[in-house]
């Protein structure tokens, strides 16, 4: 065993995201789609058994809490109990992630220290178990410990593997101004106060339909259902160096059904600027509804979560590296990165 345990806590963006009607307990019924990509905050755990458990928490950023309002802290706290066990735990997370950007920071974070903990210890969890107590932790919480595309759905918790996308280049865009999740689902509660029960519910009903269709296909449609919202696609036109195999790479179908993320309807009136770097994201001209040349533009683009960080997706390194031009002359902060398939996130998790 390892002295110190060094863990990656990789982020997340959301390819789609739809919200159903508010539950009983205050959360909202949704039916995401979840895509783990290489930016990531690190982790050192150090564990060991005493008789009295006593949890240690620091950061390199100092306006994140290092007590029980921390998901690190409460994920140690939490697997002790379910593992039977005392310990000295110390754990030191070094913060590259922007915080409330929609990217499953702290939820990433949670997920990489209770595994971290796990070898630590040298007690791993049931997987059930584990992806219990992920659950009771946060939402996000358990698509770290699946990691890939993986379609989420309840309240995003309840989590399957989907089939992964090939690694794709990607470009994030921080804003630098904090979105809060409860005040978006408010906002859009407020938006759709006139919707049904069951009018809500079948929304969230078609997104699964959506995500299903991508399978539907025979991946030679010539019509899109894209929005300028989300998809850089014009009817008749394809992926570049895209095949009729939707095993190979699910995103050409799916950028097609026009899937997309609901917070974009609050978050951009609440922050116009946005929807001007989403457009820059696209591969529209600066000022103008002009689109660039179909290389330069992107595969997708969106908001991730309830933001306020957004993404694209694009075919190629001078794609990106453009578009990442695009966002930096706008004055934004953005990172250049790729999306990780399963096997990928696994292979970088932990680094000793």
């Amino acid at each position: 065993m390892p002295t110190v345990t060094a863990v990656r806590s990789f982020a997340k963006i959301n390819l789609g995201l739809r919200i159903g009607p508010p539950r009983a307990d205050g959360f909202h019924h949704l039916h995401t789609l979840y895509q783990t990509i290489g930016l990531f905050d690190e982790l050192s755990v150090e564990a060991e058994r005493v008789s009295a458990t006593e949890i240690h928490l620091q950061c390199s950023d100092p306006r994140v809490p290092t007590d029980g309002r921390n998901t690190v802290y409460r994920t140690v706290e939490a697997a002790l109990l379910a593992m039977g066990v005392t310990a000295r735990v110390r754990i030191y997370l070094r913060k590259n992630l922007p915080m409330q950007g929609g990217l499953g920071a702290g939820s990433a974070n949670a997920a990489a220290a209770l595994l971290g903990l796990e070898r630590q210890l040298g007690i791993a969890l049931p997987g059930a178990q584990r992806l219990t107590l992920a659950e009771r932790i946060g939402s996000d919480v358990p698509l770290f410990l699946i990691g890939g595309t993986v379609y989420g759905h309840n309240r995003g918790e309840l989590v399957m593997p989907y089939p992964d996308i090939p690694e794709t280049h990607c470009v994030i865009v921080a804003p630098g101004v904090g979105s809060s999740t409860p005040l978006a689902f408010r906002a859009w509660d407020e938006r759709v106060s006139a919707l049904t029960p069951e009018a809500a519910q079948d929304r969230l009903n078609e997104l699964s339909r959506v995500y299903a269709s991508a399978f539907a296909q025979t991946g030679s449609a010539s019509e899109t259902g894209a929005s300028g919202a989300s998809g850089a696609l014009d009817a008749g036109e394809t992926f570049p160096h895209e095949s009729g195999s939707l095993a190979g790479n699910p995103l050409p179908a799916l950028v097609r059904t026009g899937m997309e993320n609901d917070f974009q309807e609050v978050v951009f009136s609440q922050h116009p600027f946005l929807r001007d770097i989403l457009h820059a994201l696209l591969g529209y001209v600066p000022g103008g509804d002009e689109a660039l040349p179909r290389e330069q533009r992107a595969l997708m683009a969106s908001l991730s979560g309830s933001g306020s960080s957004l993404f694209g997706l694009y075919g190629s390194m001078a794609s990106a590296e453009a578009a990442q031009a695009r966002a930096q002359a706008m004055g934004v902060r953005s990172f250049l990165t790729t999306t990780l398939t399963r096997k990928a996130y696994w292979r970088g998790l932990f680094v000793s």
